[in-house]
This record gives C-alpha cells, sequence and structure tokens, in this order.
C-alpha cells in the first residue's frame, strides 16, 4: 500500500486516482502509524510553503516524514512536497524565510521579477532528464512561483528551460521528488509515476 500524506493541503485526490488507473492501492492518511508501514509514501501539495509547513508540523508529520525515509522505503515529493525538502524557502510566511523538511540541502527561490517570465509558470515544459525514472524531452505540466536550487548536483535528477534552467527533479538514494505535477501530466506522466511505484513492489 502505498500512502498520500494528508495534511490539510495539496492534490491528494488527482494522485490517488492516477495511482489507481495504474493499478497500484494507495490510501489518503495523516495516521503516523500507517505512513510509517506504507510500501512507498507520496508527499503532495499546492499553495504556499509556510501554510504547509505549519500543518505538517502541526499534526507531526515533519517528524513522520524524516523516520519514513530513514527506512529506505520509496518516497515521492511532488510539487511544493519537493520544495518542503529542502532547507529554506525565500517564500515569507508571517515576514520570514520558511524552513524546510531539510532532507536535502538548498534552498527554494522565486523565479526573477527582471526577466519578463510570467509568473507563476503555468503549463507544459519538456524534461532535460539524468533519471531513469524520467523520460528525456518530455513535457509535463508545471504550476508554481519558486524552484529549488540543490547544493549538491549529483542530487538533480532533471532540469527544465523556463527562460532560466533550474532543477525540477531531484534524487537521493529513496528519495524522488518532482517539481512538475505527474498526475496530471498526460502519458508521460503516468509512466512516471509508475516506473516509482513499482518500486513499492520489490
Amino acid at each position: 500500500m502505498i500512502a498520500i500524506i494528508d495534511y490539510g493541503m495539496g492534490n491528494l485526490g488527482s494522485v490517488q486516482k492516477a495511482l489507481a488507473y495504474l493499478g497500484f492501492d494507495s490510501e489518503i492518511t495523516d495516521d503516523a502509524e500507517k505512513v510509517l508501514a506504507a510500501d512507498g509514501v507520496v508527499l503532495p501539495g499546492v499553495g504556499a510553503i509556510g501554510a504547509a509547513m505549519e500543518a505538517l508540523s502541526g499534526k507531526g508529520l515533519d517528524k513522520v516524514v524524516h523516520e519514513y525515509i530513514a527506512t529506505g522505503k520509496p518516497f515521492l515529493g511532488i510539487c511544493l512536497g519537493m520544495q518542503m525538502l529542502f532547507d529554506t524557502s525565500e517564500e515569507s510566511f508571517g515576514g520570514e524565510p520558511v524552513k524546510g523538511l531539510s532532507v536535502l540541502p538548498g534552498k527554494v527561490v522565486r523565479f526573477p521579477s527582471d526577466m519578463g517570465l510570467k509568473v507563476p509558470q503555468i503549463g507544459w515544459n519538456a524534461l532535460s532528464s539524468k533519471n531513469e525514472i524520467l523520460p528525456d524531452k518530455e513535457y509535463v505540466y508545471f504550476v508554481h512561483s519558486y524552484y529549488c536550487v540543490p547544493d549538491r548536483e549529483e542530487d538533480v535528477a532533471a532540469t527544465v528551460d523556463y527562460g532560466i534552467e533550474y532543477c525540477c527533479s531531484v534524487r537521493r538514494d529513496n528519495v524522488f521528488a518532482c517539481q512538475f505535477h505527474p498526475e496530471k501530466s498526460g502519458e508521460a506522466g503516468l509512466a512516471i509515476l509508475h516506473r516509482w511505484a513499482k518500486q513499492t513492489k520489490k
């Protein structure tokens, strides 16, 4: 069973429907024991990172994420769920930068305002992939105003060009995450989800 972490924010239903379509059982839950017992875990998310981190920690799920990742079982972060894995985000919350989960070293920054880029980035862009889970040059769906800057180049699984080239996916040991929404990215996105989810059957 794959656990989809419910902390009150995120595209929970669409992720669950995509997994069901692919033949994988999943449960939307905020129960620590169910999350830790799962064969795979998804941390989804949309919205503001400050509110998301507050909601996650308010349920004690920040600690659960760390405990689960330490088991070595497959973990997937999607969109805001990728951003939360890093140390800090410059998206302010109460006037202060937001502290993330520090699973991966790095920061989250806003798209530059002096390049004429439309913010948020909404739409389809082609991946430049460095990872076997991700199809190179396939188009996937993005909607976000901030992007991740990992400290370690070896954590970068894929990049995308949106006026600037930035990291849109990371992988480190059992942790895989993507800024785009695989559950909303058509056949290419479903193929990515399937390649990740089949690891939970090992």
